[in-house]
């Protein structure tokens, strides 16, 4: 791994004021990890709080509205969030796309919705088990990134993508190292196709069960710049251990 890797926490439906203590100690060990970019995404209800409490990681949401603003009850736009103190926000994760239906098409709307008020956004993709037993992994992969991302002008300076075995979120499963750099290989490839040249900077995240027992082992396959962790960012130990795993590649 030879940039800056990219350690993003993911609360999901998770989080009260009480967990602003993790917060706070993550955002204090970063001081000393600086080799390793950090981030959090809590609940809409704590990003402000979050933000307030911690001023060296970053902070995002976890999704967002296409629209500017309007009718949509219960739904954030990209601007309120950004008001909120976020910096970036995620589209199209696995359970957004199978809880809400979300499509390629919806997820390319909200990223171009963040990127416009000056959000930065990380872009999940990611087969199914079925899907992969099929042989299809890749070319689901590839659709998915081509019906996902944004084109707008001078949005690959602002996009991260996560790779996420959609059967590997939770369940404790993880692809092999041999899989999981094969299919970063193959979205490199597509990142270049489509955005030319610029497609070589952008940062590929893991996402699927990662944990601080694994996270050395995987942040070390090809093309992996860095991961997007679910239940293991909850506690500031356990997140902290993945951070150091990453800090402990880049200078290995």
């Amino acid at each position: 791994m030879s940039e800056r890797p990219y350690i993003v926490g993911n609360w999901k439906m998770h989080g009260t004021r009480a967990m602003l203590s993790e917060a706070r100690a993550i955002d204090r060990a970063a001081e000393r990890l600086m080799k390793v970019e950090v981030a959090l995404a809590p609940p809409f209800t704590l990003i402000h709080a979050t933000r307030k409490e911690a001023s060296l990681i970053g902070v995002g949401a976890q999704d967002c509205h296409a629209a500017e603003g309007g009718a949509h009850t219960g739904d954030i736009s990209a601007a309120m969030i950004k008001d909120s103190g976020a910096g970036f926000v995620i589209v199209g994760h696995s359970e957004r796309r199978a809880d809400h239906g979300e499509t390629d098409a919806d997820v390319r709307a909200k990223a171009e919705s963040a990127l416009s008020v000056g959000l930065n956004v990380i872009v999940c993709v990611g087969e199914t088990e079925a899907q992969r037993d099929a042989g299809e992994a890749e070319a689901v992969v590839a659709r998915q990134l081509e019906g996902s991302l944004p084109q707008a002008d001078g949005a690959v300076a602002k996009v991260t993508v996560a790779y996420e075995p959609v059967w590997a979120i939770g369940t404790g499963r993880t692809p092999t190292v041999e899989d999981i750099g094969a299919m970063h290989r193959a979205i490199r490839a597509k990142l270049v196709s489509l955005y030319g040249e610029d497609g070589a900077s952008v940062r590929i995240l893991y996402g699927g069960s990662v944990k601080p027992d694994n996270a050395g082992v995987l942040l070390a396959a090809d093309e992996v710049g860095g991961a997007l962790v679910g239940g293991a960012s909850l506690t500031a130990e356990s997140f902290l251990g993945i951070v150091a795993a990453a800090h402990e590649a880049l200078e290995a």
